[in-house]
């Protein structure tokens, strides 16, 4: 059973977490009112996963990113993002954060974001068994319209660079939720061809949609192309789906924070937030990310 730690100051808003967990099998939540709790609530039984609140007395949310980044490099930390807090999430997630669900979007978004954090978390702590002179790889992967597929993707994709010595613990597992964002887009609006704005106004017709997508043709037969080119110095993602495309300028500005909100925007914050350089074809079905070892340059 998975254990997860939830820091929040506010009464109500630790209630309305405890809700939203509850339906949840195989999670084991506890509660504590700050972030200098939470250290030592951490210290004394580490737990699987910390959702932590921004805004607190004492220790914030960005200071206990920044402590358990250091204290704990493993363990993932995923934000509870509120109106007014953008700033400091986009430095949380800089710091070290896995991932983050606006407090508004908890009963919907909470569970799926958790599952993932979970099992790239889970994929970045296994011990590989690995041939030491490995110094690079590229391998290219032709992916059905099945999103059972990408944690198993995923997991291989970040065991490779545990075995070829890229990054720390904490960037494979940004780079995985990256690459699950970047998964997750190229089949829901890429392949799929299903629009943001209707998941927001209506889920429930948008999973109607979705599940029937999946099932007939066009949709069903369409494949999502990744290749991938791998160093201990540079890694590259390049994946492509066989969608119509869209205007990436039509996207919320990622890099401003008070779009952090916009759950249309969320998966491409988080890829841009984690990856050095995140670039899109012409067309708009292609992404290509690239992210340094921490002894490359900063940037392209």
């Amino acid at each position: 059973m998975a254990k997860i730690l939830v820091v929040d100051d506010e009464a109500v808003d630790r209630e309305l977490v405890r809700r939203c967990l509850e339906p949840i099998a195989n999670l084991e939540p506890s509660f504590v009112n700050d972030g200098e709790q939470a250290l030592e609530s951490v210290s004394r039984d580490l737990p699987d996963v910390v959702l932590t609140d921004l805004r607190m007395p004492g220790i914030n949310g960005l200071e206990l990113v920044e402590r358990l980044r250091t204290e704990f490099p493993l363990l993932p930390v995923i934000l509870m993002t509120s109106k007014g807090g953008e700033r400091i999430a986009v430095q949380a997630l800089k710091a070290g954060a896995s991932s983050y669900v606006p407090k508004d979007e908890l009963k919907d978004e909470l569970h799926e974001t958790i599952k993932e954090v979970l099992e790239v978390a889970e994929a970045t702590q296994k011990q590989s068994e690995v041939l030491s002179s490995l110094r690079s790889r590229v391998a290219h992967f032709e992916v059905a319209n099945d999103p059972t597929l990408f944690s198993h993707l995923v997991s291989n994709l970040v065991d490779s660079l545990q075995i070829i010595g890229f990054g720390t613990e904490a960037d494979r597992t940004q780079i995985g939720i990256a690459l699950m964002e970047a998964l997750s887009n190229a089949l829901i609006h890429g392949n799929l061809e299903l629009d943001s704005d209707l998941r927001k106004s209506d889920r429930e017709q948008f999973e109607e949609l979705l599940f029937r997508r999946s099932k007939e043709e066009p949709y069903c037969k369409r494949l999502i192309y990744c290749t991938i080119t791998e160093t201990p110095d540079k890694v590259e993602y390049i994946i492509r789906d066989e969608g119509q495309g869209f205007d990436p300028d039509c996207l919320p500005d990622p890099t401003i924070p008070e779009n952090l909100l916009e759950v249309c925007g969320r998966g491409v914050m988080l890829i841009r937030t984690f990856m050095d350089s995140v670039e899109y074809n012409q067309k708009g079905n292609q992404i290509t990310m690239v992210k340094f070892g921490s002894e490359s340059p900063d940037s392209l």
